[in-house]
């Protein structure tokens, strides 16, 4: 099973006749459940449009898979005398030492492609540089 940096979980809404065809592929066989049909269906549009999101990623400057931040990072980057521009496509985390003050003094800005998780009062001070 996935853990939770593994994974996100989504919800999507479909037309019943859509979902009919879903599940009469998973009742023949050709997927294990729906869930299974629907991860092939986003991973074969991901690969049809990967040229295009490769050059997007490219000319956004995005890192591509997993940043993760801790406090020492952090205070390594205000001690050089930097403040962070974080471009990721995949997912950012924010360690729990984190406090609010030190991410508003040492993140300039964040934008992330994917998900972000950091403690719920990071994110609020971080708010306004989240894009």
């Amino acid at each position: 099973m996935a853990g939770q940096l593994d994974s996100e979980k989504i919800t999507i809404n479909l037309g019943f006749v859509d979902l009919g065809h879903v599940d009469l592929l998973v009742r023949e066989g050709f997927y294990r459940n729906r869930t299974d049909f629907i991860r092939t269906a986003i991973r074969n549009q991901l690969e049809r449009h990967s040229e295009e999101a490769r050059q997007f990623a490219k000319r956004r400057q995005l890192q591509l898979g997993l940043r993760h931040l801790s406090a020492s990072d952090l205070e390594a980057a205000l001690k050089a005398g930097e403040t962070l521009d974080i471009r990721v496509l995949g997912l950012v985390t924010i360690a729990s030492d984190v406090t609010p003050e030190l991410a508003r003094s040492a993140i300039a800005q964040i934008n992330v492609l994917g998900a972000l998780h950091a403690p719920p009062a990071v994110k609020a001070a971080l708010a306004d540089r989240i894009t």
